[in-house]
């Protein structure tokens, strides 16, 4: 069978058997036909020809020196976590095609980038409620962001969440809702009572507004139309309200996620829980939080350790 072909099967096979997104399905098609693609000019062999014997170890380790050199349209080289998000796809077809009894490259002889400590965008606490009283609520843009804000710092969603919510999804009365997340999985997540009433005021400015996404953008005059607001509508949201509130670090909708956990962390919340309410599906990834928690902790005892004997 050629390489073209089992890919189609791998692809089917994560989207039905491992219940996996399209949009997972996307990415890794993506990133294993980057391989490919290069496989076949590296070997001058037809991408429609390419066989499982043409991935030897020294054709990986080639595509390896490859992906970490190629410049990419930023004019840079690919960033290291990037490059594991390839050698990850490659790899799990590799385990793929093991489990069909085809004879391939152990997926182990492929070792991930070696990347640092992963960066966790944070701000203070301060720069948290600038940012969150940022919006003007005298009017109907800015009620739908400050819900939006509060919404985020609220739950913990993922930017993809929130877009995906409509007005039903939504249960202020109980205070909690069901979210499907990443691999499709299913999660509750919480209102505060801030949130609650930041969104009840939202429902009831936009009552005459008959659309299902709980997120629209707010028509032109010429228009007249309601959309669902996108992932980079909100990206665009949250940086004018970043610049709006004074502060100068990044802010992304993720840095409501990440002072969402930290919150929950530092205030004595235990990691397991966190980490269901993140949605992680390994405790790893919620550990790094206890870096930010961790530093925190250190910050305090210089701050207040000692000072009567200095």
């Amino acid at each position: 069978m050629t390489l073209k072909s089992l890919l189609t099967d791998y692809l089917n096979f994560i989207e039905i058997e491992k219940n996996r997104s399209i949009n997972t399905r996307d990415n890794y098609e993506r990133y294993i036909l980057h391989f490919l693609k290069w496989l076949s000019s590296y070997i001058g062999k037809s991408y429609e020809t390419l066989i499982p014997k043409d991935m030897t170890y020294d054709t990986l380790r080639e595509y390896r020196l490859f992906l970490n050199r190629e410049i990419v349209d930023s004019g840079e080289q690919r960033k290291k976590n990037t490059q594991g998000y390839y050698i990850i796809a490659l790899r799990n077809f590799l385990k793929y095609l093991i489990r069909r009894d085809i004879d391939v490259i152990s997926p182990d002889k492929i070792d991930l980038p070696k990347t640092g400590d992963r960066a966790i965008n944070i701000i203070s606490e301060d720069e948290l409620m600038r940012l969150l009283n940022a919006p003007d609520i005298s009017e109907l843009k800015g009620i739908r962001d400050k819900a939006i804000l509060e919404l985020l710092f609220s739950t913990g969603l993922r930017v993809s969440e929130l877009c995906s919510l409509n007005v039903d999804s939504i249960n202020l009365n109980t205070g909690e809702f069901p979210v499907k997340g990443k691999g499709r999985k299913i999660r509750v997540v919480f209102l505060s009572d801030r949130a609650k009433k930041y969104l009840n005021d939202w429902l009831i400015a936009r009552k005459d507004i008959v659309d299902e996404p709980l997120f629209i953008s707010l028509p032109n005059v010429k228009t007249k139309k309601y959309t669902r607001l996108t992932t980079r509508s909100i990206e665009r949201i949250i940086k004018y309200y970043s610049v709006k509130a004074g502060i100068t670090k990044k802010v992304v909708p993720h840095t409501l996620r990440h002072c969402f956990a930290t919150d929950l962390l530092q205030n004595g919340a235990d990691l397991r829980s966190v980490q269901s309410m993140l949605g992680h599906s390994s405790v790893a990834t919620t550990q790094i939080y206890t870096h930010l928690t961790n530093k925190a902790l250190k910050e305090t005892y210089r701050k207040f350790h000692g000072k009567s004997m200095s």
